[in-house]
């Protein structure tokens, strides 16, 4: 379980750009959901993922997984435990190395490499049948720099390497946001094959509604650093784009736009 307790952040403090975004906010996802967040510019989304991943540091306020409270851990060493899936497709891979080195990175997440060789050739047969799923054709360029691939199979990789090990928590950051839309859906059916293939608690922060909706068993949007909507199960489905687009169009009026 994950629980934020009592947050508060304000960004660029005593300055005339001072910035007041979390007031006691308190949230709390349970092991195995999927929940899609989304929200206006500003309204706290990407903060709410840098608060879990530990990029941002808080004001006050607790992270707590599983009990214990890792408010005070370095990002790095929450990233044990998380998998993190970038907006910008250039992000969470090395762009230099080919997609054999890239995987087999991940592939030793957590672990001491020691004086042992990087690359595990019992695991390349492994990596060319999860690649192979993908339909992308990546399994004939496995020695190719990632740098050269397209943005979609990119983020497809991205998407595999963050979940190659067993990881608690899958931070999803607008993943699709930077792709065409026939590549989006590519990597949605992928990511949502892999949540539910392992289960993984998994936070999606989306502008696309109809991924929000069509996607995931519990639904946020923020606004202001507030949830203003929370609606999981039967709820949830029984949202639709057009709610939720009644609800911005009211935020809107009230923001005076």
């Amino acid at each position: 379980m994950l629980e934020l307790k009592h947050i508060y952040k304000t960004y660029n403090p005593g300055t005339v750009n001072e910035h007041v975004l979390f007031k006691n906010f308190n949230l709390q996802i349970d092991n195995g959901e999927f929940v899609t967040v989304v929200g206006s510019n500003g309204s706290g989304k990407t903060s709410l993922l840098n608060v879990i991943c530990g990029s941002i540091p808080i004001d006050a306020g607790q992270v707590i997984i599983g009990g214990k409270d890792i408010s005070d851990e370095k990002e790095f060493v929450r990233h044990r435990r998380i998998g993190r899936v970038f907006q910008d497709p250039s992000k969470g891979t090395c762009p230099s190395m080919n997609i054999i080195e890239n995987l087999s990175i991940a592939d030793n997440k957590g672990r001491k490499y020691g004086l042992s060789r990087g690359l595990n050739k019992a695991r390349i047969d492994y990596y060319r049948d999860i690649l192979a799923d993908l339909d992308l054709g990546l399994e004939n360029q496995m020695d190719s720099p990632v740098g050269s691939l397209s943005g979609g199979q990119r983020q497809a990789v991205a998407l595999l390497m963050a979940t190659l090990q067993p990881i608690e928590f899958l931070i999803l950051d607008e993943h699709t946001a930077a792709l065409d839309p026939k590549t989006a859906e590519i990597i949605m059916k992928l990511t949502d094959d892999i949540v539910r293939e392992k289960k993984v608690t998994t936070i999606m922060v989306t502008h696309n509604l109809r991924y929000a909706v069509d996607y995931g068993e519990r639904l946020i949007m923020m606004h202001q650093g507030n949830s203003i909507l929370d609606k999981k199960g039967e709820d949830k489905e029984q949202m639709s784009i057009d709610d939720l687009l009644s609800i911005f169009n009211e935020i809107s009026i009230e923001c005076g736009n």
